[in-house]
């Protein structure tokens, strides 16, 4: 007899947003510290217009948007440049020696 072995269906796939693109959500205790954070990462890129949501029962703020990466404002623009690695930053471990 074989057993009925049933696997859950996974949740459907959020979409992702087209390269140069990230979505973000931000959940906080109030609607001004969701706004606040949302403020410093729109110094930082050009983003769409938040949208925010309640959080759940507890209470609470859920704000989402979505930022535009390949168009970097200060001080993002210098962090992406200065994060990005390249070949020439991690040379090759040359192996045992023979």
């Amino acid at each position: 007899m074989t057993s009925a072995h049933t696997t859950p269906t996974p949740a459907p796939a959020e979409p992702v947003p087209p390269t140069g693109r990230a979505d973000i959500r931000i959940v906080a205790a109030s609607p001004e510290t969701a706004r606040r954070v949302a403020e410093v990462l729109r110094r930082c890129f050009d983003s769409t217009e938040q949208r925010s949501y309640p959080a759940g029962r507890e209470g609470g703020t859920r704000l989402h948007l979505t930022v535009d990466t390949a168009h970097p404002a200060e001080p993002a623009r210098s962090w992406l440049a200065t994060s990005r690695t390249s070949a020439a930053d991690h040379p090759q471990d040359p192996g045992p020696a023979v």
